[in-house]
Order: structure tokens, then sequence, then C-alpha cells
């Protein structure tokens, strides 16, 4: 079947396709050319895209939220991070950011909240901008999918920001599993502290406490394509991630970075089980458990065996290796029939065989490079050296980074659910009743896109 053929009619907005129409995109340009960007979500994780994008030419900020941030939360505030681009025009509407800046920009940068990453680079990508949108890519599997043939359809470059995908260490997992130094893989572990403070303050009540909107704050375009509801202090700033209508709990907020690298070694795919194995705290569909154990069961691939890869979050861990002294907070274990892969943190910055001593054994091949390097080291660049033609493509471009984030998004379901759940990827149909309502959630008036 088709990829295409998986992508439903949701409705749509605006009438037909935009042109490209790219200020440097045009050939005999120089590859030295800035990059036009409008960039969505400037407070934040906003802030870091934009340091990284300095040497390119913003010319549109937009933000739902210009609020100056109170005391001690000042990084969140938009307000201050636009001070980087002073001659940036400021917007509140990423619609009418694109309307007025049209032809002035080349790409967008999508650094908002889950909920509303799919409508922004939608509508970015069917007027020929290039993109750039935050992990995990969408918020639920039918917009995944959907963005994944929008980049097909109207030929523009891609990536999402899972920033490991372009470290050194990332690529050297890819060429260790591939060399074959590890053997047969087919059991992987990988965790993260999640939720913690301050991005998941806890769950108290539902609905949680309303209150009057700030002044500054836009909260009916904040809440986007979502059901509105009234406002309150538990979802802004920066308490979101935790609540399932608008993120996708620990594993949209780690996910795409610790399951990145065995996905890609593994070439993956798609799971055919998720299996539920633990659930620590778990209360409602509304906002996610203070844990959790998932088992994802993958088929064989060729000549690669089935692989059971676990997800532990919070509190659940794995059980430590054999002469590790002290669990890291978030990382990845790979056991293979020869040889045990690990790495801590979120991404993969300093893998090894474990124990240590076993790097000896291989010298040099540890070494060697048998795949292609990220062209700059981080993903946003990497989108404005592909927009000058500089590369083809980003590494992390739609392509794959739609199903790494469909794996990240059945999980979520599974946990959301408490259920274990079988996945058909040809007809996009899950074994529970429950979850399957989430693989293609209904949209506001007005926040219908289709291809």
């Amino acid at each position: 079947m088709n990829k295409r053929d998986f992508c439903k009619t949701v409705g749509t907005i605006g009438a037909g396709a935009f042109a490209p129409r790219f200020s440097i995109g045009k050939p005999g340009l120089s590859p030295n050319s800035q990059v036009n960007i409008g960039w969505v979500g400037v407070g934040g994780i906003g802030q870091f895209g934009i340091r990284k994008s300095l040497d390119e030419n913003i010319v549109g900020l937009c933000d739902v939220d210009w609020r100056p941030a109170p005391a001690g939360r000042e990084e969140q505030a938009a307000a201050k991070h636009a001070q980087m681009v002073p001659n940036a025009e400021r917007f509140t509407d990423f619609r009418k950011m694109l309307d007025k800046l049209d032809s002035q920009i080349d790409a967008v940068a999508v650094c908002t909240p889950d909920h509303t990453h799919f409508p922004i680079a939608m509508e970015a990508m069917r007027r020929g901008k290039h993109v750039f949108v935050q992990k995990p890519l969408a918020h639920n599997i039918q917009q995944v999918r959907t963005l994944q043939q929008a980049a097909r359809k109207y030929k523009v470059k891609t990536v999402m920001g899972n920033q490991g995908h372009c470290f050194e260490g990332t690529h050297r997992i890819v060429e260790w599993v591939r060399k074959g130094i590890l053997g047969d893989v087919e059991e992987i572990h990988c965790w993260t502290d999640r939720p913690r403070l301050p991005w998941f303050p806890g769950f108290k009540t539902y609905p949680p406490v309303g209150g009057p909107v700030p002044d500054g704050l836009d909260w009916d375009l904040w809440q986007g394509p979502v059901a509105s509801c009234e406002y309150s202090d538990e979802y802004v700033p920066m308490k979101w991630r935790g609540w399932w209508k608008y993120g996708c709990g620990s594993l949209g907020d780690i996910g795409c970075h610790v399951l990145d690298a065995p996905f890609w070694a593994l070439d993956l795919g798609y799971p055919e089980k998720v299996e539920v194995v633990e659930m620590d705290g778990w209360l409602n569909g509304h906002y996610t458990p203070k844990g959790a154990h998932l088992v994802y069961h993958f088929p064989a691939r060729g000549n690669l065996k089935p692989v059971k890869l676990h997800w532990y979050e919070g509190k659940c861990r794995p059980d430590k290796l054999e002469g590790m002294q002290e669990m890291p907070t978030n990382g990845m274990i790979m056991k293979g029939s020869k040889e045990t892969l690990f790495h801590d943190d979120m991404r993969a910055v300093s893998p090894r065989l474990w124990p240590y001593d076993r790097m000896y054994e291989y010298k040099g091949t540890l070494k060697e490079q048998t795949i292609p390097r990220s062209h700059t080291g981080d993903p946003y660049s990497d989108l404005w050296a592909a927009v000058r033609g500089e590369i083809d493509a980003c590494e992390s471009n739609f392509e794959y980074a739609a199903p790494l984030t469909e794996l990240v998004l059945l999980g979520a379901m599974a946990i959301r659910a408490n259920e274990t759940i079988t996945w058909d990827p040809a007809t996009m149909q899950c074994s529970s009743k429950v979850a399957q309502q989430w693989v293609d959630e209904p949209a506001r008036k007005g926040w219908e896109y289709t291809l």
C-alpha cells in the first residue's frame, strides 16, 4: 500500500497550495546567502534555536504570549528573547505573519507546544516554506503521516528537532551495530527521569482551577486546534506537557531523543505491540502518570531478529549493569549476543561498550566512519544549509522523523489508556478502542488541515 493512502481527509483550510517563492533558493545565488526565517514560538525552547540561527535573517517572530516573565522565569519570556533580533517584525498569529511576510520567508521554525506543531507546519508547507519542527513532530499519528506526505507533495526541506540525531555519538552507535560489533540485538532498555519538575508539576484536579486570562496572552490561539476550555495557570507557561490534550507526556518530551539511536541503528520501523508492564500512579486519561514501564515488540526485519525495546519513565528503571555504581537519570542499554552498549544522558553524547575495557578489544574499528555526519552539528543549521543547497536533505527529515514520532505516540497512547495495544500500521488500527480515538483527533473549526 502506498503511504499516501494512509492519509484521510480531515477537512481543509484556505484554498489550494501556494507555489514556492524562495528568496534565496533560486539557481545561481551564492550558498553563503542568508535564509529568511519566520519564527513561531519565541519563548522557552524557541530561544535556543534563535541563538543557533542568528547568522541567518529572522524576519518575523510570532508568539501567543508576549508577557514579561515573572521573576525566576525570565528564560520563558518571548519578549526577552525577541531582543536578540530587534529588526524582526512581531506577530501573535502565525497565519498573519505568513500572510504579511509571505514573499520574504524561505523557512519557518515551529517551536511551540506539541498540539500546535501540525497546523503551523502544514500552513507553512502549503505556502512552499521549508520547515523546522520541534520534537515530537505532531500530537497524533494521523497528523504525523500527513506531515510526511505534505513534505513530499510540496517538495520542501524538513527537519525535526531531535538534536542528538546530529551528534557524533549517535552516528557511532549506528556504525557499531551495523558492523556487527554487538552481534544480534534483541533487547534494548531506554529510560528517563521525566515526569519531573519544572515541566511536570503533577496532577491535582480536573478540570484544573481556572481564572481570568492574563493580559498579553492570546488564550484562544494558544489552544489552537484543541477544543476550547477555561484558562488555568496549570497549563501555561511550561506546564502543558503532562496534559494529554496538549502534550505527549514523558515519551513526547524525551522519547525522540533516547529512542533515536536504536530506532536508526536497527531499522526498527513500526512495532506490532506495545505492552504495558507497570504503571505508577495512573489516575485518568487527562494527565500523565508518575511513571511507567512499557515493552515495544518489533518483528524480524530481513536478517535482523525480533526486538523487545523497554521504555521506563519516572521511578521505573531497568536493572543496573554489572559493575555500574549508579543508574543515570536518562540513558540507553543495548544488549547484543556479543557485546553490550551503554550511554547515559537523553542523547548519545558518549556511547561506550560495557564494561569499558571491552572498548580496547576493537580499538580502531570503533573509530572508523562508515556513514555521513551532520553537516553542521545541529538540526537548525542543517536545515538552513539544505535550503541553501549545501546538502540535499537533513538526516532527521520528515521521512525519518515521522515513523520515529509514531513510535513515541504509540507508547503515549498505551500509557494514556493504561492498556497493552497491538498496532496495524497499514490500516492505522489498534486493538484498544480507547486508544484508537487518539490516532486521529478532531480539530476545532478553522484549524482543519489536509493534503
